[in-house]
């Protein structure tokens, strides 16, 4: 009687549709539409996510597990106690100076940067404003200049008998001529001059970008209720930007707690690495005087966990998106 019942139940009815080429009894098929877009997508992106795997997580665990060793050159061994280099870290006093001078910039020359590139957007973006893609390209150059040109001018500039000293002088600024890479506020001074002459127009054309996409009627409609050019500014174009400013902000902070170019190029780090950054003394302690990949190690990670953190709190703090 079973054996009758199932033979029944298999019996197609006279007015069933075929089946489908691919169709199993009452089962899908595996490979339907939504799992073969599924693979596609994944096939695009597995070769880009095994470069980013090789390429940057894997040599990050190796760094890892080399900030926990000790030990000159090649010859390394796993530290007692394991966080012995992070321990170090807190004693040496070259680490707390490059670190106090990588907070100076950051804190002095990131908000500078952004709000003078801001503006320059803001000034740039007027449909008025004649020869705008001269002013754009006069701006937006110095990031296009290589260090290595751009550090010789400045050193150049900066020197003892150099234009800045001379100019100062004969306008009766200052009395005798200025030792400006020489002294640490001074050296320091000089490199966020640098800093914020090579960076600024790089974060203008981000800002330019974003302007493009403001609806004008917004503006028009605060200028008819009577709001003045800052007010238009400030309550109605900045707060349209907000996701932009977030972007750049992470950018630029990001960029300082890794900034080398400026600290090798201009100073060398002096005078007594009074202005040497954090990455470049992670550069002297890895390949210069007497390597210790080890304690490099440690340093990078202090870097990368800064990053993550600040990072972080930029996001939470500026993106208030529903």
């Amino acid at each position: 009687m079973a054996s009758d019942a199932k033979t029944r139940t298999k019996t197609p009815r006279r007015n069933d549709p075929p089946p489908l080429p691919n169709y199993i009894g009452n089962r899908k098929p595996w490979l339907n539409n939504t799992r073969r877009r599924s693979l596609t997508g994944w096939g695009f992106l597995l070769p880009a996510a095994l470069l980013i795997l090789f390429m940057s997580f894997i040599p990050m665990a190796q760094a890892f597990v080399l900030s926990l060793q000790t030990g000159r050159g090649t010859r390394l061994e796993f530290a007692e106690p394991l966080w012995y280099n992070y321990q170090r870290l807190l004693s040496d006093e070259i680490f707390k100076l490059t670190l106090t001078n990588t907070f100076i910039y950051l804190i002095i020359q990131v908000p500078l940067m952004l709000a003078l590139a801001l503006v320059l957007a803001n000034l740039l973006n007027n449909p008025k404003l004649k020869f705008k893609a001269l002013w754009r390209t006069a701006i937006f150059l110095p990031c296009a200049v290589s260090l290595v040109s751009y550090s010789l001018v400045f050193r150049t500039l900066f020197a003892g008998d150099g234009f800045v000293n001379d100019m100062l002088t004969g306008i009766g600024a200052i009395d005798s001529p200025i030792n400006w890479l020489g002294q640490a506020d001074t050296a320091r001074f000089v490199i966020i001059l640098g800093l914020l002459w090579r960076w600024t127009g790089y974060n203008m054309v981000f800002y330019l970008a974003a302007l493009q996409n403001i609806d004008h009627s917004s503006i028009e409609a605060a200028r008819m209720d009577g709001a003045n050019a800052f007010q238009t500014f400030w309550y109605v174009t900045v707060p349209q930007l907000k996701p932009m400013i977030v972007l750049t902000a992470i950018l630029s902070i990001n960029g300082t707690l890794q900034l080398f170019d400026e600290s090798w190029a201009l100073t060398r780090g002096g005078p007594a690495y009074q202005t040497m950054s954090m990455a470049h003394y992670l550069y002297e302690v890895s390949f210069q005087k007497n390597p210790n990949f080890g304690y490099a190690a440690a340093i990078s990670y202090v870097i990368l966990m800064l990053v993550a953190i600040l990072s972080f709190i930029q996001m939470k703090v500026g993106d208030k998106r529903d």
